[in-house]
This record gives C-alpha cells, structure tokens and sequence, in this order.
C-alpha cells in the first residue's frame, strides 16, 4: 500500500473507533500503522488481527472493535476465508470463476501492500453496504481546515467532537486516602484496627494523597484572522466540557471571560452566547495586553498557577512584541505547562517570524496546529503529556 492508502486507512478506521466509543489515539493508532507495514496482511482476517493487537487492551472492547471493523470493510469476506483457508491469499475473481463477481465483492489489495482496501459500491443482492455508514460527514470533513467548514458543517461534527476527551497531566492533591503502599503512616486508622488486635498494632495502615487532573485554562484569540478557528476550537471544549472543566477566557484587544457561557446548552447557543459576550471579537489583537490583564486577575488568584494553559491564536501582534514575551515569560512561571495552537503551522513553509510568534515561541512547551478534526490529536496529546520526570 503507498503512504497516502495507509494514512487513509488508519485515518478511517481510528476515527470510527472513537466514534464507537474506543479509547483509540494517536499512539495506538501509530502502532496499528507499523503492524500493517510488518505484517503485511494478505486478507482482512489478517488486517483484523492487527487491529486487535495494537488498538484495544480490555477483552470487553474486542466485540465493539469487530463492530467496527465489519462497518469499515463493508462486512465483506475474503475469498480465502470462504475456503476456510485463514492464510492462503485470496483468489482473484476471475480466478475463482464466480459468476459476476467483481472487485466490490473481494479485498482489495493496493500496489506495494497486502493491506485491503474496502471498495466502494453495493453488497450482493443490491443493498447498500455497511461502510456507507463509515463515510459520515465526520470522515468526509476529517482533513478538511475548520475555517473552510460552514456552520451547518461544523454542526455535523460535534458528535465525533464528544468522543474526544480533554486530559490533563495528574498532581498531588492536599486531600489523601488509604493506600496499601502509601508513603506516610495513617497513625488513627492504624490505632483503630490496632482496638481488634487487644491494642497491638498487628497491621500498618498507610495512606497517599489524592491524584486530580490538572486545571485547564484557555485564552482564545476571537480577532477577525481567528474567528473560523475560534469557533470550531470553542466548540470542541464544549462537547469535551464534562471531562475538561476548562476555564475559557477570549481576547482581541481586551479579556472576556466565557466560562459560564460555555457551560450550559446546545453547542450552537452556548456558541451564540459566546458571541454575543464578547464585544471586541473580530477586531485587532493585543495579546500581550489580553495576557497581562489575565494574569494580573485570574492568573494571579489561581486560574494559571499549576495549571496547563491553552493558547489559541494564530500570533499576529498589533502591540509590541517585547510586551508579550515578557507576559509570556511571566506566564511560563506560574503554569505547569503552556501550549500554544496556531492552525497556520499547518502550512510546510511555516516560520514563526511574525513578531509575536516569535517573541512567544520560547516560552512554549508545545505548538500544535489542531486545524482540522484530524488534527486534533496532536492538541490532545500535547495536553496530556507530563514535564519530563514528573510523577505526578
């Protein structure tokens, strides 16, 4: 299979399996990809196989999984199957001397790979085949940039945007609990257990503290060149809102807080709120000015401090650049992590030398572009991974 057919299948068949409710990102899809190009399956039992191996780790997924497969694949069944030979290759239909028989009816393989492809058109008997279902408007929009999505096209994708989940690096709470191998004595657990024992501590109780995700903070750019990208990013952290509990704060030439307005609603009123909230949205930006104002306010109470901050914007500073880095800076010493997400990396030519880019780019510990659903990935990832050695 040539690098753009294999991208393609691990792009549908991952995106489904979040859609049915899989755990599926973008490690195990990588690893789904390498099995491909190792074992190079000569039929879709094969691929199958593959596919369990490296996309689920709990036996209670393999029935959602298969699920899934025969949907991608259209139920079909490979020649070889029907013979009940699992590892002979299949046989073409020419070869197999079946009566109109065509491509639609086999697995496919592409030039250079054993890997099937599902082929397009009807099963037998005329009915539509089940990977009709697959090419959802979340397929068919999956590589398409947010900012060429209408409204109604972007309203098709919050369902694929719920199966998506916002996690955060975990850190020790001040609260603890029982731990069989916890680091500190639990002195009254342990006297009280002593009381059956006739006072002799026979057994030592111990305790940790509590692991709790991360706070999220956001800052999003809603100026004129942002606001394609600002809705649609907006409208992922309302779909994932029960998992994140984000705080959301926009920005153009001033800070707009939008917590409450994202909290509650369908995603197009919780947008339409938002909106409406904001008076200087599709104007100039001050992001230095927008960074300073939140962090002499809720940055300073505890909006940044420990917490993975979210910088959506795509860089481009009305203000000095100087201004923002030194907010930057500052920012950079209050969060745990800070990561920034301009759609217009995307580009192969990119450079940061726009000014505020490239005054903000040192104090980043991520640049993600997240500028179309599939991209969006690499954002969760960079939200989720932890500073190197920190246990939590």
């Amino acid at each position: 299979m040539t690098e753009p057919d294999l991208a393609r299948l691990v792009a549908r068949l991952t995106a489904a399996c979040r859609a049915a409710g899989l755990p599926v990102g973008p490690d195990r899809a990588a690893r789904f990809a390498a099995a491909v190009v190792a074992v190079d399956p000569a039929t879709t039992a094969r691929l199958r196989y593959c596919a369990r191996a490296t996309l689920i780790a709990d036996p209670e997924h393999l029935a959602v999984l298969d699920r899934v497969l025969d949907g991608v694949f259209g139920g079909l069944v490979d020649p070889a199957v029907s013979r009940g030979d699992t590892h002979a290759p299949p046989v073409e239909p020419e070869a197999a001397g079946t009566p109109g028989a065509g491509p639609e009816h086999s697995a496919v393989r592409a030039p250079g790979s054993g890997a099937p492809r599902a082929a397009a058109g009807t099963a037998e008997g005329g009915t539509d085949v089940p990977s009709a279902a697959v090419a959802s408007a979340a397929e068919r929009l999956s590589e398409q940039p947010f900012d060429e999505l209408s409204e109604a096209e972007l309203r098709d994708l919050v369902a694929a945007m719920s199966a998506f989940h916002l996690v955060t690096p975990r850190r020790r709470s001040r609260r603890v609990q029982p731990h069989r191998h916890g680091r500190h004595i639990d002195l009254r657990a342990t006297l009280r257990a002593a009381r059956r024992t006739g006072g002799d501590p026979v057994r030592t109780l111990r305790r940790s503290r509590r692991l709790r995700p991360r706070r999220l903070t956001v800052l999003c750019d809603v100026s004129g060149s942002m606001e394609p990208w600002a809705r649609a990013l907006l409208q992922l952290l309302w779909c994932a809102r029960a998992g994140s509990r984000a705080e959301v704060f926009a920005f153009a030439t001033r800070l707009t807080r939008l917590t409450a307005e994202l909290g509650h609603g369908t995603p197009g009123a919780a947008l339409d709120r938002a909106a409406r909230t904001v008076r200087d949205r599709s104007g100039g930006t001050r992001i230095g000015d927008a960074l300073a104002a939140f962090l002499d306010g809720p940055g300073a109470r505890g909006a940044a401090r420990g917490a993975v901050v979210l910088i959506i914007s795509d860089g481009w500073e009305t203000g000095g650049p100087d201004r923002l880095g030194r907010q930057m800076a500052r920012l950079s010493r209050l969060a745990y992590r800070v990561v920034w997400c301009n759609p217009r990396t995307r580009l192969s030519g990119y450079r940061p030398l726009v000014g505020g880019m490239a005054a903000a780019r040192p104090y980043c510990d991520d640049v993600v572009s997240a500028h179309s659903l599939a991209a969006l990935d690499g954002l969760l990832a960079a939200l989720a991974t932890p500073r190197p050695g920190d246990r939590g």
